[in-house]
C-alpha cells in the first residue's frame, strides 16, 4: 500500500509539472468535423489581451493525417481588434520538407504542427481580439485535416 501511495503521488506531481505552462497566454485547438475542413467553416477564437508591452509569439496549430494530399496549407487569418478594425493575412503553412518528410511531430499517421506565425508580436491595444482561421486551398472541402488551432505565448 505504501508503494502504491508513493507511485500515485509521483504521478500527480509529474502531471502537475507537465500541465504547468507559465508562458501560455492562450491556446486552443478545434476538431474539424469528419476531418474535412469546409471553406465556409472558419475556426474562431476570442482572446482577451491585457499586456501591450511584452512581446509574444503567435503560433498556428495544424493536426493532419498522413493521407493529406499537399505539402502546405494556405489559410486566411482574420483579426478583429478591440476597436473594431479588421486585418486579413494570407498565410502559407509548410507541412512537408522539400524531400517529402512531414514536418510535424506525432504517432503513426497523425502529424501535429505548431508553426510560428509572428515572433515578438506586441499587441497594439488592450481588449478582446477575435481571430478567424479559414482554409484557403481553393477547395470547397479539404480532407484529412483533424484539428486547427492557435497558441499565443510570452516570448522567452
Amino acid at each position: 500500500m505504501n508503494q502504491l501511495l508513493k507511485l500515485t503521488l509521483l504521478f500527480l506531481l509529474l502531471v502537475g509539472l507537465i500541465s504547468c505552462d507559465n508562458n501560455r497566454i492562450f491556446e486552443d485547438n478545434t476538431p474539424i468535423e469528419n476531418n474535412v475542413w469546409k471553406v465556409n467553416k472558419p475556426v474562431t477564437y476570442s482572446v482577451d489581451i491585457s499586456d501591450t508591452v511584452s512581446p509574444c509569439n503567435f503560433y498556428l496549430n495544424v493536426r493532419h493525417d498522413g493521407a493529406y494530399d499537399f505539402s502546405n496549407l494556405f489559410i486566411f487569418l482574420k483579426t478583429q481588434f478591440p476597436n473594431g478594425k479588421m486585418a486579413k493575412d494570407t498565410v502559407e503553412l509548410l507541412l512537408q520538407t522539400p524531400e517529402g518528410k512531414w514536418t510535424g511531430k506525432g504517432l503513426g499517421d497523425i502529424c501535429d504542427n505548431q508553426i510560428m506565425f509572428k515572433k515578438g508580436l506586441r499587441f497594439p491595444l488592450k481588449g478582446k481580439y477575435t481571430f478567424s482561421i479559414e482554409q484557403a486551398m481553393r477547395m470547397a472541402e479539404l480532407p484529412n485535416i483533424i484539428e486547427i488551432g492557435m497558441r499565443i505565448e510570452k516570448s522567452k
